[in-house]
């Protein structure tokens, strides 16, 4: 498994879209959004995506420098159309133009359909937090990808429909970003890829009964992902999915699940940010946050836990860890990684 820096693994990523007829620019975001989710331990959202990515361009199922279309535009709401450009620049575009309503009217509401992937979702949220402005942040899959059935059900209905939620702090930011459902596709499809059993816990076959192969995401008849919850508590994380895939599929004009015929495989994105300023004030928001961080921290531990862990800890020591020591890459994503490159024309980083 190879071990590559941040910074090589970066400039790698971008020439490879850029040999892809991907702007700099945007090569760039998109290639920094990927790596960042490999240095904070979330491979799945990491450059085992690069090839897929790629794959869509050649197919003309993302555009390269597309443009952010508002398709209707209110004080304290954005309605959008990503036209099938890059998620992970569309977001910021989307953002860009969010905040100042938020900041303006206290409260403001965005949405997104017709996207590509946007990538990991806390950093989205992330990003409004160092701007000092709390959000939640949903996504669908444009009704296409099915991964979750519901309890007692075989058939997979739903996606994972992740959702983030971002606050500023004293010092800094804290977030938390889950799927709904108790892993992220990507991950199985990272087990997949790495000839890995996944946990069990995490899928039950195509009949409805438990199994640790993920090859069942991927052949059919499918195999499910458990809601958030697992066997015996999934309809928590399924009724979550259930409703915020019907709020962003039903405020962003895109398709909850069964899309219909020809609807491309999208993001869509609803986005809800507020400026406690406008509120209550933001002294009061954060200290009121920072103290909440440190009851939870200071709660008496049980016998061998060294402190307790809160949204993003485990996320900040996997990003040290990584910058120190380089980012692992196993051995299936490396093989695309070089696979892609050889077809681009793109030399591997030294010693690759």
């Amino acid at each position: 498994m190879p071990r590559i820096t941040s910074s090589i693994l970066t400039d790698f990523s971008t020439d490879l879209f850029k040999a892809a007829d991907v702007p700099p620019g945007e090569a760039r975001v998109v290639a920094e959004s990927l790596v960042s989710a490999n240095l904070k331990g979330h491979d799945s959202h990491g450059v085992a995506r690069l090839h897929g990515y790629i794959k869509l361009v050649r197919e003309g199922l993302v555009i390269p420098g597309a443009k952010l279309r508002v398709k209707h535009e209110t004080a304290s709401a954005v309605v959008a159309d990503g036209a099938l450009g890059f998620g992970q620049v569309q977001m910021v575009a989307l953002i860009d133009r969010l905040l100042p309503k938020a900041r303006e009217q206290g409260i403001a509401c965005g949405t997104m359909q017709n996207c590509g992937h946007v990538g990991r979702l806390c950093e989205w949220v992330e990003r409004a937090a160092r701007e000092g402005v709390a959000s939640l942040l949903a996504t669908n899959d444009n009704g296409v990808l099915k991964c979750v059935a519901p309890p007692g059900g075989t058939r997979p209905t739903i996606s994972t429909n992740p959702v983030a939620i971002g606050v500023p702090t004293g010092d800094g930011i804290l977030a938390v970003d889950i799927s709904t459902s108790v892993v992220a596709n990507g991950k199985v499809h990272v087990a997949l890829s790495s000839k890995q059993q996944c946990p069990p816990g995490w899928l039950l076959d195509s009949e409805g009964q438990p199994t640790t192969d993920p090859a069942v995401r991927f052949t059919d008849p499918r195999g499910s992902i458990l809601p958030l919850g697992g066997e015996d508590h999934g309809y928590k994380g399924f009724g979550l999915g259930l409703l915020f895939d019907m709020l962003v599929g039903g405020l962003t004009g895109g398709f909850c699940p069964p899309d219909p015929e020809g609807a491309p495989l999208t993001n869509n994105v609803l986005m809800v940010a507020w400026d406690p300023e406008k509120f209550f004030g933001q002294e009061h928001f954060v200290a009121q946050v920072d103290e909440l961080i440190e009851f939870a921290r200071s709660s008496p531990r049980k016998a061998g836990v060294e402190a307790i862990r809160l949204p993003g800890d485990r996320s900040e020591s996997t990003e040290q860890q990584r910058l120190a020591d380089g980012i692992p890459i196993d051995d299936g994503t490396w093989e695309a990684l070089i696979e892609t490159a050889g077809a681009l024309g793109v030399a591997p980083p030294a010693g690759g």
